[in-house]
């Protein structure tokens, strides 16, 4: 199947794209409304709830935003390659994890971003500079050297 074909095939089958996807497929958390789909020998992962989707994609935005310095992003609109993608949300919802609740294994990323929703001011107003410095600190694990 090739590229065109499969992101055809995806947005049919994906209505609500899940914002945290790198971070599911990676391991750097779960979701209770996450459902993956298998396409193509490939893995999506969509969201069963409009309103958490939007919550999710709403706190991205925000990460984004705050940690592009950090990422080294001259535009944080610029599309991000997968390894940048990879630091901003797994770093990020580290960052949350040890900003909420002060441990640093990241559990159910829903109901991470709903604690976050109900914290002080609302998504806008998280301690985002100690969350930029997990995103600065988090790194993509090295490939294992041929023997």
């Amino acid at each position: 199947m090739d590229e065109t074909a499969f992101r055809q095939v995806r947005k049919a089958a994906v209505e609500l794209p899940c914002p945290f996807e790198k971070a599911l497929l990676a391991g750097c958390g779960t979701c209770s409304l996450a459902q993956r789909r298998h396409i193509a020998e490939r893995e999506a992962v969509a969201c069963r709830d409009g309103a958490a989707h939007a919550a999710c994609d709403t706190l991205l935005g925000l990460l984004r935003r705050n940690a592009a310095f950090a990422l080294h992003l001259p535009h944080p609109q610029e599309r991000l390659t997968h390894a940048r993608e990879m630091k901003l949300q797994c770093g990020s919802l580290g960052g949350l994890q040890r900003a909420l609740a002060g441990t640093v294994e990241v559990g159910d990323i829903a109901s991470l971003v709903q604690a976050a929703q109900r914290a002080g001011a609302g998504l806008e107003g998280l301690p985002f500079p100690e969350i930029v410095q997990s995103v600065a600190a988090w790194r993509l694990r090295r490939r294992a050297r041929p023997s």
